[in-house]
């Protein structure tokens, strides 16, 4: 493989591993923070039992995301130190911002609150924690400011060669951004709130802390079924915007071909990027119209019209993405989702009747849930990077030309190699680490313990 290709595989490879993690701290901030509060309001033990339980996990997550992230960084001088040169007065910026106001604001709080449990008030030690959640979220508007140019570029000049940001106000309310950003915290919501569920379910199968985990597992469906709705929601609305500002994207998520109007919404398909046409079709008439323009009818542009759009636009090349890849993460990403919600459902409706420890084989399956919201995560988040192929930045930049031009694919081989085994033995360590905390259960705290 090339020096494209092999940069391509190791980005990947680090991001998504380093995006296991996110979501869950994105997720359980806010839910220790609920916790918490509910102490604070009500003086229950059980939810101070559970805000140290879920914190102590919260913990293992959130110095992952960290180590993990730091790698994200030296990518760009490794690998793609062409995109850097050309990007960087852009994307440099609101880097800087997400260490300089949203990870030291998270890491002051996030250290106040695990060491000063027994130093201040209640409230306001709850109150760090919320502080908290609200930097992890802050920390994620940074971050998807800087792709959401990737996706959409805004607020920008050519100079010299190079991208050179001419209106920050335009970067910061890039209309892609608000998108991501609601959908990713939903989808943190989602993550944590399976994790809860599926941890409570484990401990009732074990007959473990039946009264704390019974209020984990009720606060856990509700978590997790307000994600869901609102990850549908706002992945709806992404999608209808993703029709408008990367119509390549969303032709070659629907593996469509032909322009069409209105456009069916194919459920299987046989594709052959040779001769780019399908077969076998499984459709489901007008739906794809109706999700973009919520209503049966509207034109849906095609993969072949749009590539030779592209070609009168930038030139000779090809300029459609994985079609294959994207059409079934997206059916896989959907497939993934009901199932989850499915279950939630019914777990949900048993355990508000107390019914649901008579039926162990629910409780295995809500256990077995919990890699399911990871996949749902890494298949969307291969649809939005791999959908704006062959583009670094779209219409700006290409793959080929952001990749560093003084490295060989032994070098590349060498880290990717690296990397995978040091994450490998740190996928190890995390996960005895919380498997054992799961083990351990709550400990019953004294009133203002040290987590």
């Amino acid at each position: 493989m090339d020096v494209v290709t092999l940069s391509r595989w190791q980005f990947a490879i680090t991001t998504i591993y380093h995006f296991l993690f996110i979501p869950l701290t994105l997720g359980l901030t806010i839910f220790i923070a609920l916790l918490e509060t509910c102490y604070v309001k009500t003086d229950n033990r059980r939810c101070l039992e559970l805000t140290h339980f879920w914190g102590k996990i919260f913990l293992v997550t959130f110095a992952m995301g960290v180590v993990t992230g730091i790698v994200q960084e030296f990518h760009f001088g490794m690998n793609w130190s062409e995109y850097s040169r050309f990007m960087g007065d852009i994307f440099g910026a609101p880097l800087a911002l997400e260490a300089l106001s949203a990870f030291f604001l998270e890491s002051i709080f996030l250290g106040v609150w695990i060491f000063s449990w027994d130093k201040l008030p209640k409230k306001i030690h709850c109150l760090t924690i919320w502080l908290v959640a609200f930097a992890s979220s802050l920390s994620s508007y940074w971050i998807l400011v800087a792709n959401s140019f990737m996706q959409h570029p805004v607020g920008f000049i050519i100079n010299n060669g190079r991208a050179e940001m001419t209106d920050f106000v335009a970067l910061l309310t890039n209309s892609y951004v608000f998108g991501q950003l609601s959908h990713t915290i939903f989808s943190g919501i989602v993550t944590s709130g399976i994790l809860i569920v599926s941890v409570s379910a484990y401990q009732l199968l074990k007959q473990k802390h039946l009264e704390t985990f019974r209020i984990s597992l009720k606060a856990g469906i509700i978590y997790s079924l307000l994600g869901l709705v609102a990850v549908m929601g706002t992945g709806h609305l992404q999608a209808q915007y993703i029709g408008k500002a990367q119509p390549m994207k969303l032709a070659s998520v629907e593996a469509l071909w032909e322009t069409q109007d209105p456009a069916p919404f194919t459920v299987y398909a046989d594709i052959n990027t040779t001769t780019q046409t399908n077969s076998s079709d499984i459709e489901i008439p007008n739906v794809l119209s109706f999700l973009v323009y919520n209503e049966p009818k509207g034109e849906i542009k095609g993969i072949k019209p749009l590539q030779a759009a592209a070609e009168k636009q930038y030139g000779p090349g090809n300029y459609i993405p994985d079609v294959t890849g994207l059409f079934w993460s997206f059916r896989v990403m959907i497939l993934v989702g009901l199932i989850m919600t499915g279950l939630i459902l019914v777990g949900g409706i048993l355990t508000f009747k107390n019914k649901i420890e008579a039926y162990p084989t629910l409780l295995k399956a809500l256990i077995v849930m919990i890699p399911l919201p990871f996949i749902s995560n890494s298949t969307g988040w291969y649809i939005t990077e791999g959908g704006r192929q062959p583009w670094m930045v779209v219409g700006l930049q290409k793959v080929a030309n952001a990749v560093s031009q003084n490295i060989t694919p032994t070098e590349v081989w060498i880290s990717l190699i690296g990397f995978t085994l040091v994450y490998f033995a740190l996928a190890i360590a995390t996960i005895y680490i919380i498997v054992k905390f799961i083990k351990k259960g709550p400990e019953v705290p004294k009133e203002r313990s040290a987590i």
